[in-house]
């Protein structure tokens, strides 16, 4: 009875695996701008309070596969440029697509900071800045650092980039989507939960 149970486990995990992968991308999303508050608006057209020149940016890219999740932060000018942006975000840590396609069916090593393309505006699918105070900044890059000390291990169905993006999310107290999205749609769901 438990090998049953353990291979249609298995099939779940595959299922909603592959599940996430059968929709498209759209064109690239609007990049969008909130303050921690909730307040939206596209980019050209927010008004930034000059107290408020810290970000956390939640963001999707474009890949060879179905893409990938993660969060850019740091300081912006009085323009809204950013200023040394840092990138954190899970992924397998290799270069190889052996460790990825394994990481399908179990755990791999994992690394949590930036990747190739993760700051190259050709490759960005979506986005949803959250503009914030030096305190709420300093409280939320701890919060980053320390899901980053701990997380040793991507698998696609239960620990993914949507899955670590989606705490650090949660810790900000955003609701967040499901995380067997594709990462374009994972960030435009996770904007439209949490903003009016």
């Amino acid at each position: 009875m438990t090998l049953g149970k353990s291979h249609a486990s298995l099939i779940v995990a595959l299922a909603l695996g592959l599940a996430s992968c059968q929709s498209e991308d759209k064109p690239p999303q609007p990049r969008y701008v909130s303050d921690y508050r909730g307040y939206t608006g596209a980019a050209d057209g927010v008004t930034q309070r000059s107290q408020k020149l810290y970000f956390i940016e939640f963001r999707s890219r474009y890949a060879l596969s179905y893409g990938h999740t993660y969060v850019v932060f740091g300081r912006t000018d009085k323009s809204g440029r950013m200023i040394n942006p840092e990138v954190a975000g899970l992924a397998p840590a290799s270069t190889d697509a052996a460790p990825y396609v394994l990481g399908h069916f179990i755990p791999v090593p994992a690394e949590t900071g930036a990747s190739d393309g993760d700051l190259e505006e050709e490759y960005r699918s979506a986005s949803w800045r959250v503009m914030l105070t030096e305190a709420e900044y300093q409280k939320t890059v701890a919060f980053i650092r320390q899901l980053q000390a701990k997380s040793k291990f991507w698998q696609a169905t239960v620990n993914n980039c949507n899955a670590w993006t989606g705490e650090i999310a949660k810790f900000m107290g955003f609701k967040t989507p499901p995380i067997w999205l594709r990462p374009q749609q994972y960030i435009t769901q996770l904007r439209e939960m949490n903003v009016g």
